[in-house]
This record gives structure tokens, C-alpha cells and sequence, in this order.
């Protein structure tokens, strides 16, 4: 019996992704374990591994096809010993056991006939497999809620006639009486009330003249760097607080642990600690001195975290990511340097794994190399915390009464209200200040 290939969900957020190339093609024979694809999400360039042996009898999904949803279809295997040409023929009219097409009559009373008209005419034959199920992306469907929407009234664009977030939106932009109103539940107009609907993409044009600017589309990394920025702004309560550290202490035990690491002149250094690297450190222990900081908030529980994930982002071409460096409280410096090359590299070829740039409990976002003085981070869900640093620089200073020059570097740290207060950020801003201060206390 044909075996369907499909869309795999590489994270647990993924919702689709782009099918960038097959590494098979129809007519190969496949054995469990090959990699038979590639997807490309939103952070990554993934391999899809065949679970099943046989051969590839049909490729559903071409090279390039964009935003397919998780759980589609994207080919067939036929088992061995079976005729692949057959094997191949009903994956073609799987989708079309539109049989279900005499059963649509019958339903079609219970929705109004005007919109029946208007809507999906095959797609949603081909869909709705059993009558009323209506197929339809996690997004769509929690868009559709939020703005009361009926979406048995909307035709899907999607893989096979399924409902997506643009098909949701375009409905939405229709005039009033086609959209349903929301059931009347008592919580349903309160998260939608606050959000203001965005201005459309034509009412933005007409700022600009045409033919003054070029269009450049949005790929999948940036609309998911949009999505998840604001989402982190509307629904994370935000607080800051900033302090200057003195680095003249760590500068000066940097110079010294990379001479150690230099010593032999013809063999190259095993590590190169950066002031990052330092950082990463200081925040990971401050984390753990200041455990009530070390934690994630959900709706139910507060999430206590008994080791100190840390992550760092990394600007990549058309975006950023920002990878994990797992229990950076127990890792020497040297370590988590060694780490976040290799994390670095990767990050720029798109070959990082979800579980490497997942989960962790706080951030440091690092923009001192371009000069910036000082700034405010956005938390990264489900994180609690981001550090934002700013470049080291020479300022004059009061020491004992007098004027003197030291290397100053200004922090600020956006903590999440809900879990971690005000009094909670100082007191962990103030251990990452004295650790710091007194690098030695990390290498022991």
C-alpha cells in the first residue's frame, strides 16, 4: 500500500515551512534513513529523513514551493513489490475522493446560499473530506476567533483548499456584513478590542510615489521575526532597568588568559575569549546567585530553572536567531567561546537545529561592536529576561574623590514583569555588575 510522505513539523511552533529542494528523485528507490528533502523554516535549512522504505513514486510538492502547511502531503513511496505506477495514481486522486461532493448538497443549506456562492468552489469539495470539517491553519483559525469570523464562509489559497492566515485577512478586509459576528462570548472581544488593525499594503503605497522604490517579499525568517516581536510586545509586560559596569578589571584578565593561550607561537590557540564570551558567563552565574530570576512564566506555574540557558543573537543575513548555550553557568570560558564560533558559523548557513536555538530562560543581545552606547531588547518568548549591552567605552569617573578614566559599558535589562519585578531585575543586574566587576569570581 502507497506510504504518503509528510510536511514534517521540525519545532513545535512550526506551522509550515518551504519545501527548498528534493534530494530523490521519482523513480529512486528510498531506504529508512535516507535524506530525501530539504525544508527551509523560518531560523533553518532542515533534512527530512524517510521513515519507510520503498520507491519515491510520486513528488506532490515541487523544489521551491513556499509555505506548505505541516501535515501535507508532499509525496508517496510505494512499498516494494508494488507497481509504483499504481502507487502513483491514486496519491493524484487522493485529494479528489470529492465524493464527498454529493454529500455537499446536503450541508450546503445551513450555510447562506450567497456565501456558498462566493466561496471556495473545488478546493472546498476537495477539502471538507467528511461534510463540515473545514481545514484550516493554527493561525487562521486563532485569527479568525480573535476577530469573530466564520471561516465555513472563506475559500482556502493553500495546499489542497486550506483555509491560511492571508485567505483569513482577506475576508476580514471584505465589507462588514459578509464577516459573522463573534458568539458573544464575555472573553472574546477583550483581546481584540486593544489591537488596532494594521494600515493594507495599497493605503502604505500610496505614501510613495510609484516607480520611486523597488519590492522585495518577505521571507519566511523576516515574517517570523515580525510575528513574534509583536506578539512579545503586545502580550509581555516589559520593564527596564539599566547600570554601568567597569571593565578594566575584566579587560585586563582577558589580555592575560588569552597569553596563556598563546604561549606556544607555533601552534594555534585552543580558544579566544572574547568580552562576550565574559558576559554570557557573568549573566549565566548571575542567574544562578538570583535563582528567583531564573525562571519562565506560564499561565498556571512559575517554570524554576536549576541551570542558566543563555542565549545570544546572532545577526544573519536577512535577519537574526539566537542560539542557546545550554547550562553556560558550568561551562568554562573557553567553552562557551568554542560554542558560539561554532553556533555563529552555523547560524549563517541556516544549519542550527531547533533544539539549539529553543527554550533557554534569559539573552544577551550585543550591539557594542557598531558603537551603540545603549538600547532596550525585546524578550524572547518564553524567556523571562534579555540583557541588552552597549559598547565599552573611556569616561571620566569620580575614584576616591578625583576625576579618573575608566572603561564603562552600559547595560539595560528588559525583564518580564509577571516574573521577574523590579526589585528582582535589580537585585540580578546587580550580581551581573559585581561578577563583572570581579571577573576572577568566574573562573573559579
Amino acid at each position: 500500500m502507497p506510504v504518503n510522505i509528510l510536511m514534517p513539523a521540525l519545532s513545535p511552533t512550526m506551522e509550515k515551512g518551504n519545501l527548498s529542494r528534493w534530494l530523490k528523485k521519482e523513480g529512486d528507490k528510498i531506504k529508512s534513513g535516507d535524506v530525501i528533502a530539504e525544508i527551509e523554516t523560518d531560523k533553518a535549512t532542515m533534512e527530512v529523513e524517510a521513515v519507510d522504505e520503498g520507491v519515491l513514486a510520486r513528488i506532490v510538492v515541487p523544489d521551491g514551493t513556499a509555505d506548505v502547511a505541516v501535515n501535507d502531503v508532499i509525496g508517496v513511496i510505494a512499498a516494494d513489490g508494488e507497481d509504483v505506477s499504481a502507487a502513483a495514481a491514486p496519491a493524484a486522486a487522493k485529494p479528489a475522493p470529492a465524493a464527498p461532493a454529493s454529500a455537499a448538497p446536503a450541508s450546503a443549506p445551513s450555510a447562506p446560499a450567497a456565501s456558498a456562492a462566493q466561496t471556495a468552489p473545488a478546493p472546498a469539495a476537495v477539502n471538507g473530506q467528511a461534510g463540515p470539517r473545514l481545514f484550516a491553519s493554527p493561525l487562521a483559525r486563532r485569527i479568525a476567533k480573535e476577530s469573530g469570523l466564520d471561516l465555513s464562509g472563506v475559500a482556502g489559497s493553500g495546499p489542497h483548499g486550506r483555509i491560511v492566515e492571508r485567505d483569513v485577512k482577506a475576508a476580514l478586509a471584505q465589507p462588514r456584513p459578509q464577516i459573522a459576528k463573534a458568539p458573544a462570548a464575555p472573553a472574546a472581544p477583550s483581546p481584540a478590542a486593544p489591537t488596532p488593525a494594521p494600515a493594507s499594503d495599497e493605503a502604505i503605497r500610496k505614501f510613495y510615489a510609484p516607480g520611486s522604490y523597488d519590492e522585495a517579499p518577505h521571507d519566511s525568517m523576516r515574517k517570523t521575526i515580525a510575528r513574534r516581536l509583536v506578539e512579545a510586545s503586545q502580550t509581555i509586560p516589559h520593564f527596564y532597568l539599566s547600570v554601568d559596569c567597569n571593565l578594566d578589571a575584566l579587560l585586563a584578565l582577558r589580555e592575560t588568559v588569552n597569553a596563556q593561550a598563546s604561549r606556544d607561537k607555533d601552534a594555534k590557540p585552543s580558544y579566544k575569549i572574547s568580552v562576550n564570551d565574559f558576559i554570557i558567563k557573568g549573566l549565566a552565574l548571575a542567574l544562578i546567585r538570583v535563582p528567583e530570576a531564573n525562571v519562565t512564566w506560564t499561565e498556571s506555574v512559575m517554570l524554576k530553572h536549576k541551570h542558566a540557558d543563555v542565549g545570544v543573537a546572532v545577526s544573519i543575513p536577512g535577519g537574526l536567531i539566537t542560539p542557546v548555550i545550554r547550562s553556560a553557568d558550568t561551562k568554562s570560558l573557553s567553552a562557551i567561546s568554542n560554542e558560539m564560533k561554532d553556533y555563529a558559523a552555523r547560524a549563517k548557513a541556516r544549519k542550527l537545529k531547533p533544539e539549539e536555538y529553543q527554550g533557554g530562560s534569559s539573552s544577551v543581545s550585543n550591539l557594542g561592536m557598531f558603537g551603540i552606547k545603549n538600547f532596550s531588547a525585546i524578550i524572547n518568548p518564553p524567556q523571562s529576561s534579555i540583557l541588552a549591552v552597549g559598547a565599552g567605552e573611556k569616561r571620566v569617573v569620580v575614584k576616591d574623590g578625583a576625576p579618573a578614566v575608566a572603561t564603562l559599558m552600559s547595560v539595560t535589562l528588559s525583564t518580564d514583569h509577571r516574573a521577574v519585578d523590579g526589585a528582582l531585575g535589580a537585585e540580578l543586574l546587580d550580581a551581573f555588575k559585581s561578577l563583572i566587576e570581579h571577573p576572577m569570581s568566574m573562573l573559579v
